[in-house]
């Protein structure tokens, strides 16, 4: 069945630079696969794609890799439709259809609920994201998806660090493979080893048909935007300090912390020699 729906896919021949970075994705996300152990044989892997260009690079890698996989696994996408003003409805359908990729459009008006909750002038991505969050297991779940992929890349990840350091007092990023709460639904990250710069190279080579975001997207001042920012400019300044923060999430040393349930600092002796 998955090969007969790849065959009927219309082929996209890359060339040039388009070619070169699409062969350094593929390596890349499919180093992350297999280091998470992130697609499993007959896995349904839920792709949900937000219209933005990490989704798009992401969908478009996992379409690529499935014809020469180790294992067999099928690709859902799934868009939720958040009823933002003047969202082009069209766009993703189309855009799918042609791709020949099954899709499921869940309409849920969040829109309205993050605008009546957040205050005017307040950032709305905590809100909006724990929304989505519960919708897209509830879709999971529906249609029978064993991973739900996101398009969350290596940058997202060391914001995200540095934002749980500098503003919620907590050493974690976003794992590349999670298990939610209820033990129901497992989200994995494929494109945890990617640079943003390369999935927006990318989606320009390929004219992704981008769909800005009415919510966050908006929002210039958000504490993520000074993070990634500051990130910046402390890679401008000292050339490969991203490379070794970004090393340092595999590197963890818990006797080097102040975290007494990771390391037992009260049982331990001197040795004699």
């Amino acid at each position: 069945m998955i090969q007969e729906i790849q065959a009927l896919r219309p082929k996209v021949n890359l060339t040039g630079s388009a070619k070169k970075l699409h062969a350094r994705l593929c390596r890349l996300v499919g180093q992350a696969v297999a280091d998470f152990s992130m697609i499993e044989e007959g896995d349904t892997v839920m792709v949900c794609l937000s219209g933005g260009k990490d989704s798009y690079g992401l969908l478009d890698v996992l379409l690529s890799m499935q014809s020469r996989a180790p294992v067999s696994y099928e690709l859902i996408v799934v868009n939720l439709d958040q009823k933002q003003p003047g969202f082009p409805e069209h766009i993703l359908p189309d855009y799918l259809t042609k791709l020949g990729v099954p899709f499921h459009i869940e309409e849920q008006d969040t829109y309205s609920v993050v605008k009546e909750l957040i205050p005017e002038g307040k950032t709305t991505c905590s809100l909006c994201s724990r929304l989505r969050r519960g919708i897209l297991y509830g879709v999971a779940e529906k249609l029978g998806a064993t991973k739900i992929a996101l398009g969350h890349h290596r940058d997202d990840m060391m914001e995200t660090m540095v934002l749980n350091m500098l503003f919620n007092g907590a050493l974690k990023a976003m794992p590349p493979k999670l298990r939610s709460d209820d033990g129901q639904h497992v989200v994995i990250r494929p494109l945890a080893y990617v640079r943003e710069a390369e999935l927006a190279s990318y989606a320009t080579l390929r004219d992704f048909p981008i769909i800005p975001c009415d919510l966050c997207g908006s929002q210039e001042n958000l504490k993520r935007q000074e993070v990634k920012a500051l990130l910046k400019d402390w890679e401008d300044r000292y050339p490969g300090s991203g490379d070794s923060m970004f090393a340092a999430l595999s590197n963890v040393r818990p006797s080097h912390l102040l975290d007494p349930q990771l390391f037992d600092f009260s049982s331990f002796e001197r040795t004699s020699r």
